[in-house]
């Protein structure tokens, strides 16, 4: 089953989808004029992904933050933090897998591209072990990729290009999926423009653009007049993850806006200034005549916010040191912990949200219950959930035997390690082996080729062993402690006992 991202309509009134995975193995070219629906389409296409795969969006006007509250992005603004600071920012978000939102507002143009490629340097350059699937949206990429130099200097313009070209040339192989968006192609670098194979092309006027995206889709040069016609949010789209044929589209429906929407008329003040020229042109305030720009406070340290993922700021006051805790009140904590945890995985969707949009919450019910003070951080929370979808509690996940388990689950990515341990779990109680969808679930996919795929990459890690019987069931058997489920039917619709437990549990 593929996943296909609804983005619209085509022009004969079917659905219009792109194949996400797809579009991982390729990349996306955008463009369009100034008010051609651009943004509006990449806001589309970012909404409707965000549950399937990790994103960032390098955003030069700050029209995308507004991501952080709907679907849990960590908003970083870029002019509080050094360039050095922004790699390490980009690194650590690929490690630990949280949506971020590069703020780029209020910078001059050879900032912007300084730190851009900083943070698309610490991205793509994350250690292989971290190499998950990635979506990587640039905005006004003309900016970040020019095809003639400009004003800035040539040290920032070979940065910036060395980094784009990179995202889209050799981005793929380190799961690095690039969609970049631009006014004009004739204003983008060709290196950086030609690796694309799928695009989504918009309204434009001026005749080099127009045979330009008529030469990459494939048309006429005489169709090409047809880009002066589009409306707003109207795309010709063509690619593997799109259409193998030119096909007209027009983008759908947004869930969240941008800070700053398009201007409208309004009328101007009937009552005149009694005296323009006085008020316009009077002397600036002494203090203001040569006074130096104030500097920014100290910006927080952004492991620190890649860790919380944007967390509520409910309580931004300093708490006072609490004293050690004795071993009822560590056994107490656990166990609100656990309910507060039982009650958020609960929920219908709660195996299908980014980890960061679940911390978030985990933390704003933490601060109702009165465990402010003790809140886990992100690498708790993480083996916290994996040992929840797994059905273990924190006693059950002190045992020896399960100790082993650990071990063992942690040689797999961390977001594998909760399937493996749910696996464990059902083999040690003796229940049938989870079907696919309570693998998908577990792994927070809807994709049941996916959660076939997750076996078989376990089983070549050398820790299971799956067989089948003459009925199609599965045994799962666990290398070493020689643990096995009993037969289960793959295509089970039903929920794991686990599952269930964590439903029925009180929260």
């Amino acid at each position: 089953m593929t996943v296909a991202i609804e983005m619209g309509q085509t022009s004969g009134g079917g659905a219009a989808t792109l194949d996400l995975e797809e579009l991982l193995a390729t990349r996306l070219l955008v463009q369009g004029n100034s008010g051609s629906g651009k943004s509006h389409l990449l806001r589309r296409l970012l909404e409707q992904s965000a549950p399937w795969v990790q994103q960032a969006i390098i955003d030069p006007e700050g029209d995308f933050v507004t991501l952080a509250e709907r679907f849990g992005h960590l908003a970083i603004d870029a002019e509080a933090h050094t360039e050095r600071g922004l790699q390490v920012a980009g690194e650590r978000a690929r490690m630990h897998r949280v949506s971020t939102v590069l703020n780029l507002e209020g910078l001059d143009a050879e900032n912007q591209m300084r730190r851009a490629a900083a943070f698309l340097d610490g991205m793509f350059n994350t250690p292989r072990d971290h190499w998950y699937p990635m979506l990587v949206v640039v905005d006004e990429a003309q900016l970040f990729a020019p095809a003639v130099a400009g004003e800035v200097s040539d040290d920032a313009r070979k940065l910036s290009l060395g980094a784009m070209t990179n995202l889209m040339c050799r981005g793929r192989k380190r799961g690095l999926a690039g969609v970049i968006a631009t006014q004009r192609l004739a204003k983008l670098a060709k290196n950086v423009a030609a690796e694309a194979s799928n695009f989504l092309m918009g309204r434009t006027f001026l005749d080099i653009d127009m045979a330009r995206a008529a030469d990459l889709l494939g048309m006429e040069r005489r169709q090409a007049e047809a880009f002066r016609d589009l409306e707003r949010g109207q795309f010709m789209a063509l690619g593997p993850a799109l259409s193998r044929r030119p096909l007209g589209l027009r983008i759908g429906a947004t869930e969240t806006h941008p800070r700053n929407a398009s201007p409208k008329l309004m009328p101007l003040p009937e009552a005149a200034l009694e005296d323009a020229r006085a008020v316009i042109l009077a002397a600036p305030p002494p203090d203001a005549i040569g006074a130096r720009p104030q500097r920014r406070q100290p910006a927080p340290d952004l492991l620190s916010q890649l860790m919380a993922a944007k967390t509520a700021a409910i309580d931004a006051s300093p708490e006072p040191e609490a004293a050690p805790l004795t071993e009822e009140q560590l056994a107490e904590r656990r166990e609100r912990l656990d309910r507060i945890l039982r009650a958020i995985l609960a929920e219908p969707d709660a195996g299908f949200r980014a980890i960061g949009v679940l911390y978030q919450e985990f933390i704003v019910r933490c601060r109702i219950e009165g465990l402010a003070a003790t809140i886990p951080d992100m690498i708790e929370f993480r083996r916290m959930l994996t040992h929840a979808r797994a059905g273990l509690t924190a006693e059950m996940a002190a045992d020896g035997g399960w100790q082993d388990v650990t071990l063992r689950a942690s040689i797999l990515p961390d977001d594998m390690q909760g399937v493996f341990m749910m696996i464990a779990r059902a083999a040690k109680e003796g229940w049938p082996c989870p079907g696919d969808a309570a693998i998908a679930r577990a792994y927070g996919t809807h994709s049941l080729r996916r959660a076939r795929r997750l076996l078989t990459y376990i089983e070549e890690q050398g820790l299971i062993v799956c067989q089948f019987d003459g009925t199609g069931r599965r045994t799962v058997t666990l290398v070493e402690l020689a643990w096995a489920t009993a037969p289960g039917d793959p295509n089970a619709a039903e929920e794991m006992p686990a599952d269930i437990e964590y439903r029925a549990a009180p929260a």
